[in-house]
């Protein structure tokens, strides 16, 4: 993982791309078929606006394998789209307790803090995130629009 992470970090090229597909994969993999399994009908709840329904998939997922980053990262967005900040915000600290370097976990946290209306530790987050992953567009914009934002201007 080290070298994928060492060619995401690259801004040059596009081995970045190959690089962000491949440790996507690897997160994905929880090491069992049952828990994949949860992890895909909470996404795809998720994905079909089902917030509940998503947050008691995921929470099957983190109970029973609480060393998966990814259960913990889709349940906050699962939490997070329910409007629910305090658990969501729970639930990415665990991912990034798990895996320092979950650019999504960060640039989710970033999402949720400047909805929250904390920009300045959003922008931190945000920074974070694409310190991990220079190419991450969503994060990239979030930073131009808050920097934008704190000078004052539009342009």
């Amino acid at each position: 993982m080290d070298a994928l992470f060492a060619q995401l970090a690259d801004p040059e090229g596009e081995a970045w791309r190959i690089a962000e597909s491949d440790i996507l994969r690897e997160w994905s993999k929880s090491g069992s078929a049952a828990m994949d399994l949860l992890l895909k009908r909470g996404e795809e709840a998720l994905d079909e606006g089902d917030a509940e329904a998503a947050i008691g998939h995921l929470t099957a997922l983190t109970d029973h394998a609480p060393g998966f980053a990814a259960g913990w990262q889709a349940r906050a967005a699962a939490y997070a789209t329910a409007g629910q900040y305090g658990p969501a915000a729970a639930d990415l600290g665990r991912t990034l307790e798990l895996e320092p370097r979950h650019f999504i976990a960060l640039t989710q946290l970033g999402a949720m803090l400047e909805e929250m209306g904390e920009t300045d530790r959003a922008l931190a987050a945000y920074r974070q995130s694409l310190a991990i992953h220079p190419n991450q567009q969503e994060a990239i914009d979030a930073v131009e629009r808050l920097e934008r934002e704190d000078r004052g201007t539009d342009i």
